[in-house]
């Protein structure tokens, strides 16, 4: 009996350590944290608020966000919002408005984040296709490898941002990055007077405005 004991507490040891191990590499994943907004060259300050806009296209920089997941490869633009308020007053951003602008000024909306996982047309996009311009997901019935959980957990979700403090997460786009693009940001709203802030458009390419 002893000895079945020592086995059975031998293997319970093993399994704990191998959840464990394999638990590890998420955990890793989820703590991603992006800087501050004023630290990236593609920002644009108005009064008191700096909103960074990042389109993460390199291999190091989506592996850091989404692990093994890349959505560039199915056709799936991750930009990274940072809004950083160094006001006094707290910013409502339960209406906020983030669209994609091409250098002929066509719009893309951003694709809901509960829309992405069942995208249609999983393949790598080329520079010639066609953006969807009101952003507007083509739903398949069937999940495709972009619902790991990965994009949820990583969308832009903040509903208020305090004085003092930032909020980030991403915004996806149907479309392949594109020379001479901008991101639109509107529809922040002071909480204490209700007032709109003047919206955003931030050029993706260093040397943007500050």
């Amino acid at each position: 009996m002893p000895v079945v004991i020592n086995r059975l507490t031998v293997m319970s040891i093993a399994l704990f350590g191998a959840i464990t191990l394999a638990a590890a590499p998420a955990e890793k994943e989820l703590r991603y944290a992006p800087g501050r907004a004023d630290s990236y060259p593609t920002k644009q300050t108005n009064q008191s608020i700096t909103i960074a806009a990042v389109p993460f296209t390199a291999e190091d920089q989506v592996k850091a966000a989404f692990g093994k997941l890349d959505p560039n490869k199915f056709g799936v633009l991750p930009v990274l919002i940072v809004i950083q308020n160094d006001g006094k007053q707290s910013i409502s951003l339960d209406k906020i408005k983030v669209e994609y602008i091409t250098s002929d000024r066509t719009k893309i909306e951003a694709t809901p984040p509960k829309d992405v996982p069942y995208l249609s047309g999983v393949r790598k996009p080329s520079i010639q296709n066609t953006p969807l311009p009101t952003g507007s997901p083509r739903v398949s019935r069937k999940k495709n490898p972009l619902a790991d959980g990965q994009i949820d957990v990583r969308a832009f979700s903040a509903s208020i941002l305090p004085a003092g403090d930032q909020a980030s997460g991403f915004f996806y786009f149907q479309t392949p990055p594109r020379s001479g693009s901008k991101v639109y940001v509107a529809g922040m709203i002071e909480m204490n007077t209700g007032k709109e802030l003047f919206y955003f458009e931030i050029p993706l390419s260093e040397g943007g405005s500050n």
